[in-house]
């Protein structure tokens, strides 16, 4: 018999799997047509959805292994896509690029070491790793905004950049931690 983590079908994961379907359109929209108000629409879609997603999740009793996966993965394949998207328009910077990846790669190195020890390939995303995440989504539409000429632009640039270095400073912070984490699920794991 199945367990309540086990359902795919929720509205918290459906959102999930929507914002996933949005990623290619959204670099499409901007690299291919350079449809600004479209990418910038989808891409705020894809932030309130993401605080969304898991607020149903809890307020709905609606959590489930699946959701704790394709949340993190929609994050990071969103934020990988505006940073290629946004660099190659030349919208951000490449050295602000190459940090934000970095981290991801940083990580990303550690998923074997994890699974030799019989932890999954993501651990449990906290407060700092979400507030992380909040800042560099407000970031990027924010930024493009920037890009573009008309009153609000200004506005745009100060709050964007606030946001990108805030969220990308908590993104490496964030990223310490789960490494600190690991290791210390390892070292407990290790002495088991």
């Amino acid at each position: 018999m199945k367990s309540a983590e086990d359902r795919i079908w929720t509205v918290p994961n459906i959102l999930s799997m929507l914002r996933l379907l949005g990623v290619p359109v959204f670099l499409w929209l901007v690299l291919g047509p350079k449809a600004d108000g479209w990418a910038l629409v989808l891409l705020m879609l894809a932030g309130v959805s993401d605080w969304l997603d898991g607020k149903l999740a809890r307020a709905w009793n609606q959590t489930s292994r699946l959701g704790r996966l394709l949340d993190p993965v929609a994050d990071r394949l969103y934020i990988l896509a505006t940073l290629i998207g946004l660099t190659l328009r030349e919208v951000m910077p490449w050295w602000l690029t190459a940090l934000i990846i970095g981290r991801d790669v940083v990580l990303m190195l550690g998923v074997p070491v994890l699974r030799r020890y019989g932890f999954g390939p993501a651990l449990p995303v906290h407060f700092l790793g979400k507030a992380a995440t909040a800042c560099l989504l407000y970031a990027f539409p924010l930024l493009f905004l920037a890009s573009h000429e008309g009153w609000y632009a200004d506005v745009a640039r100060i709050l964007g950049w606030a946001f990108a270095i805030w969220g990308t400073g908590l993104y490496w912070w964030a990223g310490a931690l789960y490494v600190v984490q690991g290791r210390r699920l390892i070292g407990g794991a290790s002495r088991a």
